[in-house]
């Protein structure tokens, strides 16, 4: 996805963790406002249409599996969109009211798909499904299935946001080679590479490239800040959260090719 600071980024990509938690993706579905859990199978309508809804949420937490086509890093969207997506603060997908909008990086009005899109080319360093294909309606009817009973125009929920953040000094790379080490390392191994399946590479050929929101120093900070490590949200100080998302991004990434976002061939509807 193209990244602006409305929406959290990845279906952008990444996922401090300290492992205390499990897998990272995994968790109880987040609330909603009222409380009621968003996402919850038994609650699905009857039929193909909770089916769908179904089929996105598991090509949002098991993008490999049933997206692997569009997906080139090891990253799942879940890897920024925690518990699908149902945590606020934690790439929160509540935002199908908030679609159409404007997008300063593109300059211009986008649909709920071109974001969807986005993510695909920069978090999963990958290629976007076609718009009426069988994955992308699936993925728009999850995300619309979490926003019901979203005004449509609403204001943006701060839930959406990432959060910003200021630390007390610049960010220092050498606290942050510190601090990763003691805190992330055990997820995401000392070479930034991960465990295929459970926890995303942050760095190196796997991983998210350039053009992801989380490759920006200020997006992964306030990421980091209030949801990593993994089980131990909110442990982590301002400071610690710049300095360790200062020494993830000191480290090589895949580049964005920007040419190939506009040569992709579209592929044929599957859904019809």
């Amino acid at each position: 996805m193209r990244v602006f600071y409305t929406v959290a980024s990845a279906l952008v990509a990444l996922a401090l963790a300290g492992c205390a938690g499990g897998t990272y993706g995994s968790g109880n579905a987040g609330q909603s406002l009222a409380g009621t859990a968003l996402y919850n199978p038994a609650h699905l309508p009857a039929g193909k249409m909770g089916a769908l809804v179904r089929e996105g949420y598991d090509i949002i937490t098991q993008t490999h599996k049933f997206a692997k086509p569009y997906v080139v890093s090891q990253m799942e969207c879940s890897s920024c969109h925690i518990a699908g997506g149902t945590v606020p603060r934690g790439g929160y997908l509540r935002i199908a009211g908030h679609f159409p909008q404007w997008n300063g990086r593109s300059h211009r009005a986008i649909a709920l798909q071109d974001r969807i899109a986005e993510c695909f080319l920069y978090s999963m360093n990958g290629k976007p499904p076609a718009y009426d294909s069988r994955t992308m309606i699936a993925v728009v009817a999850y995300i619309n299935w979490i926003s019901r009973g979203q005004k449509t125009f609403s204001p943006i929920d701060p839930a959406v946001r990432i959060a910003r953040i200021k630390p007390p000094a610049p960010p220092n790379v050498s606290r942050g080679a510190t601090i990763y080490a003691a805190q992330c390392s055990m997820c995401h191994q000392a070479s930034g590479a991960g465990i295929p399946g459970q926890f995303p590479a942050l760095w190196g050929a796997t991983s998210f490239n350039k053009g992801a929101g989380m490759a920006k120093v200020a997006m992964m900070a306030g990421f980091v800040r209030y949801n990593m490590p993994l089980g131990k949200a909110g442990t982590l100080s301002d400071q610690e959260a710049y300095d360790v998302a200062a020494f993830v991004e000191s480290h090589k990434r895949p580049a964005f090719d920007k040419k190939a976002a506009i040569t992709f061939s579209p592929e044929p509807a599957s859904f019809f």
